[in-house]
């Protein structure tokens, strides 16, 4: 094992699938001339040549559409797309080409493609740099969809996507780039629909994803013997398709699940998790359900007021606290 960052992570991930595969290259704005805005191409474009490493105008419908075609031709396009917000711009090419090529042509095209979407809250990006829309692009099908939140899953889910017949949105947080975590060394794969258990507990599963899980994590530390034996953690990983059967089992032992991401509450991936909880085990809840969001309101450039929208350590405390006594 060795300490990377999450950027150095996904940067060994895409050097190792372009050694090891020749029709995998990667588009985007800036990631050839300036290693992308994360430093997460910094290097490939002077391994790889710019064959490989393409910089490409500033036309998200453009890069997307150009990375459909290029799948259909064999190639494994894997696309930046600067920043999540911009999806919008290509929104026909996700839903209605990329997301049902496979489909609409009975199986006999792939479309092996990978969108790196970097999303979420830091540092004052404002209302059109901070959103969190993976549970808008978990309502089309044909789409895989991960958010990793460490950097060995980073690597193992890039590598996972990049091998994956099918198209996948890699949803990887701004500020989980620079955050350091244990790597190991060699080929690392994670698989795409498996979530992991953190920490075992038999009172309360809590389930989350990509950098709002170190959030539960942090509030877990600071809530110390309290939860010691009681809360069981789940990082989901993969939204779709979403490993159902581990939080199943979960909630069938501790009887009592809080859901938390940085997303809007409303009409989340909260909203699935509690929906297909309560068709398929609510005899084993002995309390409410809780969901943990933002606050339905464009993401302030304030940093107070962004503080106020999304969902800080104290709040996930209170709700760990409150569901641990809780009874229907």
């Amino acid at each position: 094992m060795r300490e990377v960052t999450f950027a150095e992570a996904t940067l060994e991930a895409m050097r190792e699938e372009m050694a090891r595969d020749s029709r995998v290259f990667i588009m985007g704005e800036d990631i050839a001339s300036q290693g992308g805005i994360f430093g997460q191409f910094k290097g490939l474009a002077d391994q790889f040549g710019l064959e490989r490493v393409r910089d490409t105008p500033i036309s998200e419908t453009a890069i997307v559409g150009a990375g459909i075609g290029a799948a259909l031709g064999g190639l494994i396009p894997v696309i930046d797309m600067h920043f999540a917000d911009f999806l919008g711009v290509a929104m026909d090419e996700v839903l209605n080409q990329m997301s049902k090529i496979r489909y609409m042509f009975g199986g006999q095209a792939n479309l092996p493609l990978v969108l790196r979407a970097p999303d979420g809250v830091t540092r004052s990006g404002a209302a059109q740099h901070s959103q969190s829309l993976e549970a808008i692009f978990m309502h089309i099908p044909g789409t895989k969809i991960v958010a990793p939140s460490n950097a060995e899953d980073a690597k193992g889910l890039l590598k996972a996507a990049i091998r994956d017949p099918n198209p996948v949105i890699y949803f990887e947080h701004k500020d989980l780039f620079r955050r350091k975590g244990q790597v190991p060394d060699g080929e690392h794969i994670t698989p795409i629909g498996k979530a992991r258990v953190t920490r075992e507990g038999d009172s309360l599963t809590v389930v989350s994803y990509s950098r709002m899980f170190t959030e539960v994590e942090a509030a877990c530390q600071q809530l110390g013997d309290e939860v010691e034996g009681k809360v069981e953690l789940i990082d989901l990983r993969t939204i779709v398709p979403m490993d159902v059967e581990t939080i199943l089992a979960s909630v069938r032992k501790t009887h009592r699940l809080l859901i938390v991401h940085e997303a809007v509450k409303r009409g989340g991936v909260g909203a699935e998790i509690s929906a297909v909880v309560a068709e398929k085990a609510v005899e084993y809840l002995d309390a409410p359900i809780v969901r943990i969001g933002a606050k339905p309101y464009p993401i302030p450039f304030s940093p107070p007021l962004e503080r106020e929208i999304v969902p800080q350590v104290d709040e996930i405390i209170s709700a760990i606290r409150g569901l641990l006594n809780a009874r229907i």
